[in-house]
């Protein structure tokens, strides 16, 4: 260090310590490069059959992954339901499983597969992408669009391959979906509501305006009055808007309970038998 000023080796040090913390901040807060998967769920991705489905958006084919969970077994000449499932929003994205958390996870374990043999189909909706263009946070509704987004409409072409190719029963075809997916449940509904049997919308919400359309069709709505991420206003108004129709809804308002009003709902046997005993009647 001969001949090197003090003061210049102090501050050489100096900036090579704040560099070498400056590193070790930005390697600590770099994102990892994908949501680390739980364990239940990777069990159930080896028994979900994958597939992708392309749609058109502008002059664009954008691909889109779901996935398939077959009857355990299946005999010949029977027809089974199905099940369509949208997940909420913290599982979009493109990786093709983390939407089989919840729901489509617990339908893999064996008491459930024997007692609901049934076709369950799990979309997945993109990252920046919604089952319903809607502001989850308002407390008031916005009338729905003209038009589904382009991620229903994948989840309706997943819904039409299934019910095209397997031996699907027509008249036992089902909608639910949490948070982001209980407003697809409510929008896909108003939508197309000759085509279901019954819906199971979670902490979502809808177009009050659409009542009259799904009044007839046999509806199971929960939601925890400790929500904070979706205003539990918004399932109260749809059920009061339904009722004020005629409509018969059953509803479910969990006391304490805060968004995961879900875990809760699909972990109730009650809710699941409901679900498979509804039947539309057969088309003429």
């Amino acid at each position: 260090m001969s001949g090197v000023p003090r003061r210049a080796v102090v501050l050489a040090a100096v900036c090579i310590a704040t560099t070498m913390s400056a590193h070790a901040q930005e390697k600590a807060v770099k994102p990892s490069a994908a949501p680390q998967v739980p364990s239940d769920v990777a069990a159930a991705d080896r028994v979900y059959e994958r597939r992708t489905v392309s749609i058109d958006e502008g002059d664009d084919a954008v691909s889109f992954g779901w996935r398939l969970l077959r009857p355990a077994s299946i005999e010949p000449g029977r027809r089974y339901p199905v099940v369509l499932f949208l997940h909420g929003a913290g599982e979009r994205g493109d990786d093709n499983v983390m939407q089989l958390k919840y729901l489509p996870t617990w339908m893999t374990e064996p008491a459930n597969r024997e007692r609901y043999p049934c076709f369950l189909i799990a979309p997945q909706c993109r990252t920046d992408g919604r089952w319903a263009d809607v502001a989850w946070a308002a407390r008031e509704s916005s009338p729905q669009a003209s038009s589904p987004t382009t991620d229903m409409a994948a989840a309706i072409a997943a819904l039409d391959a299934v019910l095209d190719r397997e031996p699907a029963d027509a008249t036992r075809i089902y909608v639910t979906g949490l948070s982001m997916g209980g407003f697809g449940t409510w929008d896909l509904a108003a939508r197309t509501p000759e085509r279901f049997a019954a819906i199971l919308p979670i902490c979502g919400g809808g177009d009050e305006r659409t009542a009259a359309r799904i009044v007839a069709l046999p509806t199971w709505v929960a939601h925890g009055d400790a929500d904070k991420a979706v205003a539990v206003e918004r399932s109260r108004s749809m059920v009061a808007a339904l009722k004020a129709a005629g409509g018969m809804p059953t509803y479910v308002e969990m006391p304490g309970v805060g968004h995961d009003s879900w875990t809760p709902t699909y972990r109730d046997p009650a809710a699941l038998d409901w679900l498979f005993r509804q039947r539309r009647a057969a088309a003429r």
